[in-house]
């Protein structure tokens, strides 16, 4: 009979499995993650046009102090608070209540659910181009249909009109994949617990309000994270739909660094442009996991024996 291996060994046996398995996926990483973040850190310091390899203007913190002294840049931060708001208090609140409607026991209710579903499905160009021909200016079908009640409006053109036009699309893309995620929270909920409280008298408002909601917490938290880390960097949708107009009024801060960057080759400006957004949602990120999630993450960490 051998004998059994050394615990240093089967230690180092362990380790070498681990590491042989994780690094193809760490050397991913740093390629495709890492090493654009520290370029773009790296360019944001020089004036560069992209052109004639590395950069060698090198102008420190100047492409950050004109960032944010440039109206087009504070801007583009009241958007992306405007948004930000609207989906948290109009999109993610609609979703749950068609999720808590389709969790009901109504007719069709598998259809209702695929499609509104449907429309996440949609890459965000198709999407973009689709709502492109209905808003659009004039010959666009929503104008159509309001024409025939005397109504007219510009949506897209109209700066009045373009962000609350944008929000429309983003809740319609969106919806659904909210809708699904408090779907299946609600669903991982113990129907006892509704029942006990309808038993005891409680009222369907007061059932949701006291149970339902509370245990929707975590479920609610993580659905605001995303909503909100998809804000910030939103740029397919405005993109295809406005490309940022008219006049700035729908520009975002992801459209303002492909503006700068591609179109007018100043990439040491659009690559700060990319930091500030990299900051915000690295930042927005480690405070809402801090603050917000941190009774979520320390329910579902535990250590070894079963000890927290």
């Amino acid at each position: 009979m051998l004998p059994a291996p050394a615990p240093a060994a089967k230690r180092r046996g362990r380790w070498l499995t681990i590491t042989l398995f994780l690094l193809p996926a760490l050397v991913l990483f740093l390629l495709l993650v890492v090493a654009p973040i520290l370029v773009a850190v790296y360019a944001s310091a020089f004036r560069w046009n992209g052109f004639g390899g590395l950069p060698t203007n090198f102008i420190g913190f100047d492409n950050f102090t004109r960032l944010f002294g440039t109206e087009i840049f504070v801007q583009d931060m009241w958007h992306l608070l405007v948004l930000v708001l609207l989906s948290v208090c109009i999109q993610l609140p609609f979703s749950l209540a068609i999720a808590m409607l389709l969790n009901q026991r109504i007719r069709g209710r598998t259809l209702y659910r695929l499609v509104f579903f449907a429309p996440y499905v949609l890459s965000e160009v198709i999407t973009g181009v689709l709502f492109s021909l209905i808003l659009s200016p004039g010959s666009g079908m929503a104008n159509e249909l309001l024409s025939v009640f005397g109504i007219e409006s510009e949506f897209l053109a109209d700066p009045d009109t373009v962000m609350p036009s944008l929000f429309l699309v983003m809740t319609w893309k969106y919806f659904g994949f909210h809708m699904m995620i408090y779907l299946a929270g609600r669903q991982n909920i113990p129907n006892e617990l509704i029942e006990a409280a309808q038993i005891d008298g409680a009222t369907t408002w007061k059932t949701f309000r006291h149970i339902t909601l509370p245990l929707l917490g975590p479920t609610i938290r993580i659905s605001v994270f995303l909503s909100v880390i998809y804000t910030i960097q939103l740029f397919d949708l405005v993109w295809i739909l406005t490309g940022g107009g008219p006049s700035h009024s729908s520009e975002t801060m992801a459209v303002t660094m492909m503006e700068y960057g591609f179109k007018r080759s100043q990439v040491g400006y659009a690559s700060a442009i990319s930091v500030v957004m990299f900051v915000l949602s690295l930042v927005f990120a480690l405070v809402y996991q801090r603050f917000v999630m941190r009774r979520d993450l320390a329910g579902a960490t535990t250590t070894m024996g079963g000890r927290r």
